[in-house]
């Protein structure tokens, strides 16, 4: 096992040894689909931070390593389904290389498309075929397998985008603003009736508009949220060293302090 550069073998055979029922680590021993779920999300996350990160700093050390937790959770999953004799890694190798040729028939066939839009439509009718062929009657809805367990943002978006591929969407940006400021000045309502259930009602409503506000100007949701977060991350914790700095406490400042802070470390990331 010291031998390197390793491989995918390599991993798939610790990844035996670890399950193994006698010599094997008792933590991977007793883990099942469900258990390892929180780690598999878990990780994920990591990855997109390690990519953020490492376009700031132009260093992707990191994500090597997260892309390596990552691969670790699909062969794990893969050891899980090996020993049920469902399928192995190969399989899961076999059937996403087949996926792929058959949704890229401009790349790996003779078919041409005229445009960009003509590949993505096609794109898009190969995954409709899919997710008929999964169905399990004869009523197919085009938000089947959508899946719940999405962030609410990423799964908005994609719910509105299953939507917009057969037609149902708005022609064009203007009235998705118009719906925003609609939803907004229902929230207002709610608010003023003081309906707590209304109140909670609107305010989704509200952000499912902005989803569909930001997916009309081609932005993804969730990284505009991701990034709204690290910036607003950024500016506090230059609020707390400025704070710091002046030999005061946040806790002992008024709001006007903070906020006069909050200015000026503003202004210093303008400039």
């Amino acid at each position: 096992m010291s031998q390197r550069p390793y491989s995918i073998e390599t991993l798939l055979s610790i990844m035996t040894q670890l399950r193994d029922p006698e010599t094997g680590c008792p933590w991977d021993q007793k883990q099942d689909w469900q258990s390892i779920v929180p780690y598999a999300i878990e990780e994920t996350y990591e990855l997109a931070d390690a990519i953020n990160q490492a376009l700031e700093r132009a260093d992707f050390s990191e994500v090597k390593l997260e892309l390596g937790d990552v691969l670790f959770q699909v062969v794990f999953y893969a050891q899980f389904a090996k020993e049920q004799g469902d399928f192995d890694f190969a399989d899961v190798v076999d059937g996403i290389c087949e996926k792929l040729i058959r949704r890229h028939p401009h790349v790996f066939t003779e078919q041409a498309f005229k445009n960009e839009a003509a590949i993505k439509a096609n794109w898009e009718a190969e995954k409709a075929k899919e997710r008929a062929s999964k169905a399990q009657s004869s009523s197919v809805s085009v938000l089947d397998d959508v899946p719940l367990a999405l962030p609410a943002l990423s799964r908005a978006q994609k719910l509105q985008k299953r939507c917009a591929n057969v037609g149902f969407d708005w022609p064009d940006v203007d009235p998705v603003i118009d719906k925003v400021e609609e939803e907004l000045v229902e929230v207002k309502q709610a608010i003023a009736e003081k309906n707590q259930q209304d109140i909670a009602e609107e305010i989704g409503d509200l952000l499912f508009s902005c989803v569909n506000l930001a997916r009309a100007c081609d932005f993804d949701a969730e990284d505009l949220l991701r990034s709204a977060n690290q910036k607003f991350t950024r500016r506090f914790q230059g609020v707390e060293v400025l704070a710091r700095d002046s030999g005061k406490k946040l806790e002992n400042m008024s709001l006007s302090e903070m906020d006069a802070l909050w200015d000026k470390v503003k202004e210093n990331y303008k400039n």
